[in-house]
């Protein structure tokens, strides 16, 4: 299910014929989004670099959502004031820092000149401007409202990146935590621990059970300790390579739906982004026909996305949009319900913000309420480990002062 490059050459609008390449989920995901672009396909051909460095350096490189969201808010803005697209996407690029993005504009600028329009030189930068987004301002190019459009895409933008910047910001004191428990419980057990077994073993002391125990455990840790890491990077590596692989990925990605607590977050976080781009595509006029390939293209979570293909093919064979979902256990019943309402009323777009909305707020309230069950909870298990530590060591030494020393 991982996402392909495929090479193409195709004619645009104007007759002629332009190459490139993008990425997409299979090769009719690549012949919609060239379709959506306004290219018409003459060859498709998928591509599978050994070492592919545009793709190493875009990954490095990758322009953050802050950057984009101010490249849609100043080109609205001079397009505003009456400067023609090339010379705003001139100005904007001798402002840009960043590599990818500066690269990308560049291209886009020399498409312009040859006749492309704006849609379609960003169309095929997928790493830098999602498709969706694309489409949209495609959509804004032919109903003459392009400034309003890049508004939109911009304020989408943000809200999308402030909740995911809640999220990380939210987890970040646990995180914090956590490590710091690891560090000190690691000092602890290699370093401290070791050092009294040593004394207590040279004065011949018999300590109490629980005392050789834990400093049992501590020579074990100590001398095994650095085979247990080896053990556990290769596990690591291992995890990450299959992770890599369509089946895997697949895996992984349904498996973040349902763990314990943060599987339901995941699960809002992915169902908004999907109810928020499909109002989004649906308001600007796009039918919901052309508007789900763009927002499956977009997804991040590969079960989403399956289920969302899924609902496609159901869809185009005259089912409608809640039916389909409703066959589906990752889209909850509120989601099918509202749908269904808004399909019934005509205001699918308004229905689908509303469920956005309702998701991400119980996100954000799931995550501090997540985050106000972590925080006490590892911080009295670091507080239980350290104080066995310590009472092992005070027994000892207890110990010690019984027998006479």
């Amino acid at each position: 299910m991982g996402k392909s490059y495929y090479q193409y050459v195709a004619y645009n609008e104007a007759g002629g014929v332009v190459k490139g390449k993008l990425s997409a989920a299979g090769e009719d995901a690549a012949s919609e989004l060239l379709g959506y672009a306004g290219y018409r396909a003459i060859s498709l051909k998928l591509v599978v670099p050994f070492f592919n460095p545009d793709k190493l350096l875009a990954a490095l490189f990758r322009p953050k959502a802050t950057e984009i969201i101010l490249f849609y808010r100043e080109l609205a803005m001079l397009l505003e004031s009456g400067i023609n697209i090339v010379t705003a996407l001139e100005l904007l690029m001798n402002q840009v820092t960043n590599r990818t993005l500066k690269r990308a504009l560049g291209e886009a600028i020399a498409d312009l000149h040859n006749g492309s329009q704006l849609s379609a030189a960003l169309g095929k930068h997928t790493g830098v401007f999602s498709p969706i987004y694309c489409r949209l301002v495609g959509i804004g190019e032919q109903s003459g409202h392009l400034e309003t459009v890049l508004r939109q895409i911009a304020d989408y933008m943000e809200k999308e990146a402030t909740a995911n910047k809640n999220i990380k910001n939210a987890l970040m004191l646990p995180v914090i935590t956590s490590l710091a428990t690891i560090v000190v419980v690691t000092i602890l057990a290699t370093f401290v621990l070791p050092a009294f077994a040593n004394l207590y073993s040279m004065l011949g002391v018999e300590l109490p059970t629980p005392a050789r125990i834990t400093i049992g455990i501590a020579g074990k840790i100590q001398k095994y300790g650095i085979y247990l890491v080896l053990a556990l990077v290769v596990a690591v590596v291992l995890a990450f390579l299959y992770v890599r692989t369509p089946g895997g990925r697949y895996k992984w990605d349904k498996l973040l739906l349902s763990l314990p607590l943060v599987g339901r977050v995941n699960h809002l976080g992915e169902l908004a982004r999907c109810c928020r781009s499909l109002s989004l595509l649906f308001q600007a006029g796009l039918p919901l026909a052309e508007a789900m390939p763009l927002v499956t293209h977009g997804g991040a979570n590969r079960a989403l996305v399956k289920a969302l293909m899924d609902v496609h093919q159901d869809m185009v064979k005259g089912e409608g949009l809640s039916q389909p979902m409703a066959k589906n256990r990752l889209f909850l019943p509120m989601m099918v319900q509202l749908v269904k309402v808004g399909e019934e009323t005509g205001k699918l777009d308004v229905t689908l913000l509303a469920v956005s909305r309702g998701y991400e707020a119980e996100a954000e309230d799931r995550t501090r309420s997540i985050i106000a069950q972590i925080q006490p909870a590892m911080t009295l298990a670091m507080g239980l480990v350290i104080g066995l530590i310590a009472w092992t060591l005070t027994s000892a030494m207890y110990s010690m002062y019984g027998q006479g020393f």
